[in-house]
């Protein structure tokens, strides 16, 4: 069991308190947005096994078998499936959706065989690999998650009574729920951009005159002033999770999170299709081929409790397997040995494992089979895969 060193990125949209109070920590000033946990290679983590610091991504890439063990090499490859986050939402990050598994396969040896850079501003696939990803809240959360149904988007934008809007109220009553939700959002950010920025400015005018369920949009205007995504945003389920609740993001779903800290899994992939409330490139053509055109409700999750005192969220997904553990007062250790890898995430308390401790955000990387327990007292959640 290796103790971990975690990098913390600097995203503009990031609290600039929220990770810094977490770990006990004075803030800088400056955002701290996501503290990554794994083997990514944008920013792995760091451990120590006695001869200095090293990558996480480098002692696996020594011996994948010894630290994944034999089933999750055979499963996913010589790599750790996935890539854990604390994730502080400060002000909200652009509206995007994920490529399913089948579509990042295609779109990444399409640029690849058109000699687009990885490192391109305008790249849409940086890999072939789907991203799947699980926000759990650790304080109140709110985001913006799947298509409202066509009827309910057409009342929200039509209370705002701006005419520039009428037509995509129209469209949204006038055709199936596919069609209407496509080619509304077709409209939006196909829509010439000064005549964008005067609807999006006066829609977060009366947003603000009329308050209550559109206050959520006056912060999303605020913040990207005259930017389609403020009415594209319109289109999608509001979800405000409380502390243990969770959601699951689905391939091609559009969502977007708002504000508040969570703990994220996701499979290791940076594939992302911006829809907007971002200065980034934003490929419209591309994102109408991987968007599902579908109203759903957000479905919210809520662990499931076992014998064992795991608590897990569960999801279709094999790369990443997200529980917790609420350790209480005298309560008897928790047998954890796997034989998949496996990260623990202190978020709460002061428990330990195998006797090593762990204040809030603290970490530890367990290599496959070794025999792991877990005491004391807090919260601790696990990462881990389906092999």
């Amino acid at each position: 069991m290796d103790r971990l060193s975690n990098t913390v990125r600097p995203y503009a949209w990031g609290s600039t308190t929220a990770i810094p109070e977490l770990l006990g920590t004075e803030p800088t000033g400056e955002p701290q947005a996501e503290m990554w946990l794994g083997a990514h290679p944008g920013a792995p983590s760091r451990l120590d096994r006695g001869a200095g610091e090293q990558a996480l991504s480098s002692v696996i890439d020594a011996g994948p078998e010894t630290e994944l063990g034999a089933d999750t090499v055979r499963k996913f490859g010589p790599r750790l499936p996935f890539l854990l986050k604390l994730l502080a939402a400060g002000s909200p990050l652009s509206l995007q959706v994920h490529p399913n598994l089948a579509q990042a396969r295609e779109g990444y040896a399409d640029e690849e065989r058109r000699g687009v850079p990885i490192d391109a501003a305008h790249r849409n696939y940086k890999d072939a690999n789907h991203k799947p990803e699980l926000i759990c809240a650790l304080t109140p959360f709110d985001g913006l998650c799947g298509f409202r149904a066509p009827d309910e988007a057409a009342e929200l934008l039509a209370r705002l009574e701006v005419d520039s809007l009428k037509p995509y109220v129209d469209l949204l009553h006038a055709h199936p729920e596919e069609a209407a939700l496509r080619e509304v959002l077709t409209a939006v950010l196909g829509a010439d951009p000064v005549d964008m920025a005067a609807t999006v400015t006066e829609a977060a005018a009366a947003a603000n005159r009329l308050g209550g369920d559109y206050t959520p949009y006056v912060s999303i205007a605020h913040h990207y002033p005259g930017d389609p995504g403020v009415i594209a945003a319109m289109l999608l389920n509001y979800v405000q999770l409380q502390p243990g609740e969770a959601l699951f993001l689905g391939a091609g779903v559009p969502h977007a999170y708002l504000n508040g800290l969570g703990v994220e899994i996701m499979a290791n992939s940076d594939n992302v299709l911006r829809c907007g409330l971002t200065p980034k490139h934003v490929d419209v053509p591309e994102l109408l081929r991987i968007v599902r055109f579908e109203a759903t409700e957000p479905g919210i999750l809520r662990p499931e409790a076992s014998p064992s005192g795991e608590e897990l969220y569960d999801t279709p997904i094999d790369e990443f397997r997200l529980s917790r553990y609420a350790l209480a007062p005298g309560a008897a250790p928790r047998d954890l040995t796997a034989a998949t890898p496996q990260i623990l995430l202190c978020t709460d308390g002061s428990p330990q494992a195998n006797g090593l401790g762990l204040a809030p955000g603290g970490s530890v990387f367990v290599p496959a089979g070794e025999k792991t327990e877990l005491s004391g007292t807090g919260t601790v959640f696990r990462a881990t895969v389906v092999a």
